[in-house]
């Protein structure tokens, strides 16, 4: 399936949370990703499925760094197309992301790291795909 990169970077097609056609997950699946979020430490209990799922970044929805908004504001899908890229804000986008890259690491199943480091952690790599 095709890549669905976000205004950030994140590949929300491999994101366990991201339910947009062709991406729908079962309530089993959202349960499990609820569980998982508490167990990481995303959220300090589990979710619903409805505050879980995902479909896609909207400027209206809470980010803690403003990214589709400025992009939104800028004209622009992505970060890589601003010609501030990468300013002080994705910078520290990455930085927080990756810092939970080893709770992860240790709390996670083989199957369950590598689809976060495929939605997550990846970010940069999947913006400089789309400048080059």
């Amino acid at each position: 399936m095709e890549k669905v990169i976000a205004a950030c970077g994140n590949d929300c097609s491999a994101c366990p949370r991201y339910i947009k056609h062709p991406y729908e997950k079962t309530d089993e699946e959202l349960k499990h990703t609820a569980e998982l979020w508490m167990k990481i430490g995303y959220r300090d209990h589990v979710v619903t499925k409805e505050e879980i799922s995902c479909s896609g970044c909207k400027p209206e929805n809470w980010c803690r760094y403003r990214v589709v908004k400025c992009c939104e504001e800028k004209d622009i899908r992505t970060c890589a197309e601003c010609s501030d890229y990468p300013c002080a804000n994705i910078k520290e986008c990455f930085e927080v992301t990756k810092s939970f890259e080893p709770i992860c690491r240790k709390v996670c199943t083989d199957e369950e790291y590598k689809q976060l480091k495929k939605a997550f952690f990846e970010k940069e790599k999947n913006l400089k795909e789309i400048i080059n």
